[in-house]
């Protein structure tokens, strides 16, 4: 890689920012940062998550693509994390009532590329997906 990895920055679309900025802080556990009246930053695993307040337009059909014999939806982000630190997220994220689309489970089992994974969305309906490789060089192989 020519350059080293570095933290990312996302900002995603969120109709109440309330609801998503409890969502964000208090079921994901993201340490809170800078905030305004239509926008609030968060620490995503050291990455730049902003939820930025956007109101509500008509529901747009969501769009899924077969991975594994799943419907994956699309788009979606995440992280990926150490596999201890994916299990225990995925326990705590259990334990807190969240909906998953997709339930933690390890996909390619066996494969190149096997990975645990689990799909599930914000309350403005914006997917999420967390990964685990036991071996981190698997991220790209093909």
């Amino acid at each position: 890689m020519k350059y080293p990895i570095a933290p990312f920055h996302i900002a995603i679309p969120v109709h109440n920012l309330e609801e998503c900025r409890t969502f964000y802080r208090d079921v994901l556990e993201c340490p809170e940062g800078r905030s305004s009246d239509h926008w609030v930053d968060f620490n995503l695993f050291g990455h730049q998550l902003v939820i930025h307040y956007k109101p509500k337009t008509e529901t747009e059909e969501l769009h899924t693509n077969a991975v594994d014999g799943k419907n994956v939806p699309v788009p979606h982000y995440g992280v990926v994390l150490p596999w201890e630190t994916f299990e225990n997220f995925s326990k705590d994220l259990k334990a807190k009532g969240v909906t998953f689309v997709i339930e933690p489970y390890v996909r390619f089992k066996g494969e190149t590329g096997e990975q645990a994974t689990m799909f599930f969305y914000d309350p403005a309906g914006n997917a999420l997906e967390f990964k685990a490789f036991k071996d981190l060089n698997q991220l790209f192989a093909k």
